[in-house]
């Protein structure tokens, strides 16, 4: 059975390729299934006492106000914008330095705890006012505390690590970050697209490197001689890259063929939902109960086959326009939910968003993945995506089409009327509110033309514990 955390898709369009010539950023959250992943907000704040993590404690330092979207249990994020305009996401990557570090692990060699990637994004959106500036803050982190820790609920160090690659975007320019332990490398993006997923994408081509990454080079055996190719030489050869190297491959395609005509959000939603349609290995043939390969859109398979499912997703046009930016933020996998409009400048996250609410611990060893609840967005389209591809049903193909009609036609009406740059955060904050009940009133008719109680967890893996 596949358990390695590895999938997670990030992609990025420079203002050339786009129709609006501004950044376009977009991630897919992949996580086990069942892990619910609200959205956080968080005002401006100065520096505070030390800053408690899962694993260790380090400085606090003043923070910008930004949003992120975060498993339950994590205090960082997978995802997220700050006020100054600065987008990051993360991917699970795997080194030769990280396979040494679980051997040792697994013999009993207990590995420095470290910071992990979610919390460098959230860090990097706390104190980074540019995406240089982000990476800055990141890679100095990196370099004094490493990186090293289950990133998955229940899960011991050895199982549930990995270490940490990035995209970083604002209205300018894209940094794509790649790390390796302690030690990174780091990529420009000016123009076209990028696409990011769980492998090492740096050959010769890094702008930036930590300064100690020739040597630990050298100690994986590559030749001193040699130009460095950062992938080449740090790639676990124990990891297989055709679950990764596939979607990379297919988003970035996707993506290069519609720079002529101008990348838009629908070209974003498209990517991000995609199941390999209109290929010889997608279409009508693709079901969500059952899926044969790891596609951007991720599934998991009841066998174990494919790892986990697309938590939640993130589009945001990053601009220097007036107005706020609009991050649409789709909860579980884009093909079966509807992106809703959430301004970076809300005055609130209506309550449902943020559920279920953060613990006191942040390490996910003390966690279990927490019951279905009605209440909670996220839960919701859970819900939903468990009554389309309901096996009994044999239906996905017709359900999911469904859903797509009736979420659709919300999201261009959405587009179509959000509030102008003159309305304040007052009218943002109670369109939000507005989208949503429209949002949760149409998921809730789809899940009983369904036959499913929204109330009821369709799955019982989801259902509350009897007591």
């Amino acid at each position: 059975m596949t358990t390695r955390p590895w999938s997670c898709d990030t992609i990025v369009a420079l203002p050339d390729s786009t129709r609006g010539r501004a950044v376009l950023f977009g991630k897919n959250s992949d996580r086990p299934a069942g892990e619910a992943q609200p959205l956080r907000r968080r005002p401006a704040r100065p520096a505070g006492g030390p800053l408690r993590l899962a694993y260790l404690t380090i400085e606090d330092a003043p923070a910008y106000a930004h949003i992120g979207s975060s498993p339950f249990w994590c205090w960082g994020y997978e995802m997220g914008v700050n006020e100054h305009r600065v987008a990051i996401g993360n991917e699970a990557v795997f080194s030769r330095v990280w396979a040494d570090a679980v051997a040792r692990e697994k013999a009993g060699d207990s590995q420095q705890p470290g910071i992990l990637g979610m919390e460098l994004v959230r860090l990097g959106l706390e104190r980074g006012s540019t995406a240089r500036e982000a990476l800055d803050v990141i890679t100095d982190l990196l370099e004094r505390h490493g990186q090293w820790g289950s990133a998955m609920v229940g899960t011991p160090h050895a199982e549930g690590s990995y270490d940490n690659a990035f995209v970083i975007a604002d209205p300018r320019e894209a940094w794509v970050l790649e790390t390796i332990g302690r030690d990174w490398a780091a990529r420009r993006i000016t123009s076209g697209v990028a696409s990011l997923s769980n492998e090492l994408s740096i050959r010769a081509d890094a702008d930036l490197t930590s300064s100690g990454l020739r040597e630990a080079a050298t100690r994986t055996g590559w030749p001193s001689e040699r130009p460095l190719d950062v992938a080449d030489a740090f790639t676990d050869p124990g990891t297989p890259l055709q679950v990764s190297h596939i979607r990379r491959r297919r988003s970035h395609q996707l993506l290069t063929d519609e720079t002529a005509a101008g990348i838009g959000l629908h070209t974003m939603k498209r990517v991000l939902r995609d199941h390999l349609e209109d290929t010889f290995l997608g279409g009508p043939s693709f079901d969500a109960a059952r899926p044969d390969f790891h596609t951007l859109c991720m599934h998991e398979h009841p066998s174990g086959f494919t790892w986990g499912n697309t938590a939640a997703s993130l589009i945001v046009e990053l601009h220097d326009g007036p107005g706020p930016l609009i991050l649409w933020w789709c909860p579980v996998t884009p093909c079966t939910g509807v992106y809703l409009p959430v301004p970076l400048d809300i005055e609130s996250l209506p309550d449902g968003l943020t559920r279920p609410a953060p613990e006191s611990s942040w390490d996910p060893r003390d966690h279990h993945r927490p019951a279905h609840d009605p209440l909670a967005v996220w839960w919701q389209w859970q819900h939903l995506l468990d009554a389309a591809k309901d096996p009994r049903a044999r239906n996905f193909t017709a359900r999911a089409a469904r859903l797509r009609t009736s979420f659709d036609d919300l999201e261009a009406r959405w587009e179509r009327t959000l509030p102008s740059p003159a309305d304040g955060p007052g009218a943002r904050t109670a369109f939000v509110r507005t989208c949503l009940d429209e949002a949760r009133a149409t998921a809730t008719g789809l899940a009983h033309e369904f036959g499913a109680d929204p109330a009821v967890a369709l799955d019982s893996r989801w259902a509350a514990p009897t007591v």
